[in-house]
């Protein structure tokens, strides 16, 4: 679940890991973005796009959304679990420091210095230099595919991240969906690629490892592909098949 087409790179990442999984993507594209609302309202949406994919009897739910994962997570879990495992997104902060650093967090207006946000890098950053970095307006491009705006969000970000970064942590699950062009955007001549930190493979191996099931990749493929748009059956958005992952889901005949 999340507001929009981020759910994208946690699912595919499933279907990379079990392609005999049959999925449920269930978001609320006319409520997005969910970053400017309040943590009140951002709870009683997430709960409604959480209700509709459960309604569906899932294993395992995925909160593929930073900003549900922050303000909702705890009223999710309450209300689905033990009977359904909910399983939140957390920016990759941990690994991202593992190099040493400086790193810069490309995250939403919202999250961007939030006490959550800062609460991560005080535990898990250490010593090393962290830069956060807002992204105006990247995650509302991201979702419509509006190539020029995705390059001018990016751009912005990348003008405010140092030059001496060595990773960059996607802090927003839209994000993942353009990580290539953020490396190229970050990339200093004579220097190394920057590393990227998204959450989706992280995400979809707990969500297994939360059911007792091992990867798969070369299990025969599903044919399982439930999309639901505010609730209601829907196909996958046509902007959706701009991504590589979009389009590596929407390979799998949508279910019915």
């Amino acid at each position: 679940m999340d507001s929009g087409i981020g759910l994208l790179a946690a699912a595919a990442a499933v279907r990379r890991l079990r392609p005999d999984a049959d999925l449920v993507l269930s978001s609320d594209p006319g409520s997005m973005p969910w970053g400017p609302r309040t943590p009140e309202d951002v709870t009683a949406r997430a709960l409604d796009v959480a209700r509709a994919a459960a309604a569906h009897r899932p294993d395992a739910l995925i909160v593929a959304c930073n900003t549900a994962s922050v303000h909702a997570l705890p009223a999710l879990r309450a209300e689905l679990e033990p009977a359904l495992p909910v399983i939140g997104t957390v920016p990759a902060i941990k690994p991202s420091v593992a190099g040493g650093g400086p790193v810069a967090i490309w995250a939403t207006p919202a999250t961007t210095g939030s006490p959550y946000q800062r609460g991560l890098i005080r535990e898990f950053a250490g010593s090393v230099a962290v830069t956060e970095v807002p992204c105006p307006g990247l995650a509302d491009a991201v979702e419509h595919a509006d190539e020029p705006a995705i390059d001018r969000a990016i751009a912005a970000a990348a003008a405010l991240t140092p030059r001496d970064v060595r990773a960059v942590v996607l802090g927003c699950t839209h994000y993942e969906l353009v990580a290539e062009r953020i490396r190229a955007a970050v990339r200093q001549p004579g220097m190394p690629p920057v590393e990227l930190h998204g959450s989706a493979g992280a995400v979809a191996a707990q969500a297994l490892r939360r059911i007792g099931a091992e990867p798969a990749p070369s299990a025969e493929s599903a044919d399982g592909l439930t999309v639901l748009l505010g609730g209601r059956t829907a196909e996958l958005p046509e902007t959706a098949l701009a991504y590589a992952e979009g389009q590596l889901l929407g390979a799998v005949s949508p279910a019915r």
